[in-house]
């Protein structure tokens, strides 16, 4: 091995992909690279608050019952145990339809007194749920209660029109200009929705904040992998999104209970996304897709830039080979068209569409049955997204030793089995924990497929093909809702749903390459040659290797 080679530590990748071996010389994990590990931070907790705040906005409080204006000064004790039917089902969307005058006088109930649908609304005793939310304000229960699913289809409709608008705009205007976009459209979103009045302004509203979701976050996730060498790949893919989402989700529910409103709350977690007009002037755009894009220059400025803030020096032999190289294969033109036109790729796109719909699926269904397990809401919840940190921290480790595969397809298909066994077991502590074992494992299947397919997918095509997968996540996560509220069907079925589909999931994964320690593609012909390498049995080989193969061949032929 030469100096250069011991210096990039890359031998044959070097040659594959040149931004790789300028890592090497700028640090693969240097200042700047900490700098913008650091900066993902607010964007972490954004992601965290436009994905859930709705659940703290929307919860229903579990004690409601028909107003009776007549009854209106007695204890409100009295007042539901006067109102509310004993006996049949679902006592609070029902009546006595009594003379009381009558009952006032006598305080009780004559026998055989029909009952009927609420005819003035309804009251509510914010006990379990401490605050008013827009369920409570605008009484979106019994006969209305299916505006809380629909509101949640709202927002994940907008993840579909925004995964992919954001997508497309990362790989034609850059990284940096869809971050600041996603973010900003979800501030707009957010503060909208304080003033709405009914359902379809709230809808719009949701949907707006819809857009910005993945987006806010996962565009800076893809800007970061791109500046870190392979080896760090793993630990800044997962910690980024143990430390700063899944402390965004533990604080979140303490956050509501705090500020005590649901509109204070949403002003709470919009505003602060205003932090990402300072993006433009502090983190860079991607080298990687600026070469894509034929802007070799920039990219040079911007690799420039990491050598003044690491302190370290690229050969200018070296640089001059990464100007000669880009130039050499810039492909302005290549898309997700292109992606979809390729056999290989698109069969792998696809498979890695079904993995990610199942944990998004999973992942989403967990978290919205928190209401109905049993146990308090805020503790429920704060246990189960707690899991995130710990059982992200374990996969940064056990990631590049054990492989994308495994990791993705092992413990999705475990937390099938919990899931399924949480049907045979009462609610309360039991189901809670099985339910927080099923989310440990499938937060590590999540974040592996994050990984995963950023890996798989070409530089030109990277945002919009992550776009395109995630969007199938949202086309899950639109259903999700209605899952969780089929148990109004029969209670087991939610779990029933959500146990059979991590167990198909995860084993798809078995079908898609591995891509640990692998460079990650600069263009379709190099991720399709990777693909086709790929054997189930086996793994990838290295990519050069076999286009010198191909060459070879072709050669004696």
């Amino acid at each position: 091995m030469d100096s250069k080679e011991e210096k990039t530590g890359h031998g044959k990748e070097k040659d594959e992909d040149i931004l790789d071996s300028i890592l090497g010389y700028i640090g693969e994990f240097g200042r700047y690279q900490k700098l913008m590990f650091l900066g993902m931070a607010p964007f972490g907790f954004f992601f965290a608050f436009v994905y859930f705040v709705q659940m703290f906005v929307t919860p229903t409080p579990q004690k409601h019952w028909c107003k009776v204006p007549e009854l209106s000064h007695l204890d409100m004790e009295l007042r539901r145990n006067l109102t509310m039917p004993v006996g049949v089902d679902d006592g609070r969307c029902l009546m006595y339809d009594a003379n009381w005058t009558e009952v006032l006088a006598t305080l009780n109930i004559p026998p055989d007194t029909p009952v009927v649908p609420c005819k003035n609304g309804w009251e509510f005793e914010l006990v379990d749920i401490p605050y008013d939310t827009v369920v409570s304000e605008r009484e979106w229960v019994c006969d209305n209660a299916g505006y809380i699913p629909s509101a949640q289809a709202a927002f994940f409709s907008g993840s579909l029109v925004g995964g992919v608008f954001f997508g497309w705009t990362a790989d034609r205007f850059g990284r940096v200009p869809a971050l600041v976009g996603a973010n900003m459209i979800a501030l707009v979103g957010g503060i909208a929705t304080i003033y709405t009045t009914d359902f379809w302004d709230f809808a719009f509203t949701r949907f707006l904040v819809g857009m910005a979701y993945d987006s806010c976050f996962m565009t800076i996730y893809i800007l970061a992998l791109e500046y870190v060498g392979a080896k760090y790949r793993t630990w800044v893919a997962n910690m980024s999104i143990a430390i700063y989402f899944g402390s965004g989700c533990i604080l979140l529910p303490w956050l509501a209970l705090w500020l005590g409103s649901w509109r204070r709350l949403i002003w709470a977690t919009s505003l602060p996304m205003l932090v990402v007009l300072a993006v433009p002037f502090t983190a860079p755009e991607s080298a990687r897709w600026l070469t894509s894009r034929g802007r070799v220059n920039q990219a040079v400025k911007v690799l420039r830039r990491f050598e003044k803030i690491n302190g370290t020096k690229v050969p200018d032999e070296v640089m001059d080979e990464f100007v000669i190289k880009s130039n050499q294969t810039r492909n302005t033109s290549e898309s997700i068209v292109d992606l979809m036109r390729s056999g290989p790729l698109r069969n792998m796109a696809i498979l890695l569409v079904f993995i990610y719909m199942a944990c998004a699926l999973i992942f989403d269904g967990l978290v919205r049955m928190s209401e109905g397990l049993g146990l308090d809401f805020f503790i429920t919840f704060t246990l189960t997204s707690a899991t995130e940190i710990p059982s992200v921290t374990l996969l940064a480790f056990v990631l590049d030793k054990w492989g994308r595969r495994m990791l993705t397809c092992v413990p999705m298909t475990i937390s099938g089995v919990l899931i399924l066994i949480a049907i045979f077991v009462p609610k309360g502590v039991p189901q809670v924990t099985l339910a927080i074992m099923a989310r440990f494992l499938i937060n590590m299947s999540y974040n592996t497929v994050l990984q995963w397919s950023t890996e798989l997918l070409p530089t030109p095509v990277r945002a919009s093909g992550s776009s395109l997968i995630h969007v199938s996540g949202y086309v899950a996560t639109v259903i999700s809702p209605f899952i969780v509220y089929s148990e109004r069907l029969w209670s087991p079925l939610p779990l029933l749903i959500l146990g059979v589909c991590a167990v198909v999931g995860g084993s798809v994964g078995i079908f898609v390459p591995e891509t640990n320690g692998k460079p990650m593609p600069q263009t379709i012909d190099e991720g399709e040659r990777f693909v086709r390498s790929f054997t189930v049995c086996g793994k990838a080989e290295d990519v050069e290797e076999q286009a010198m193969d191909e060459k070879q061949k072709a050669l004696v032929t």
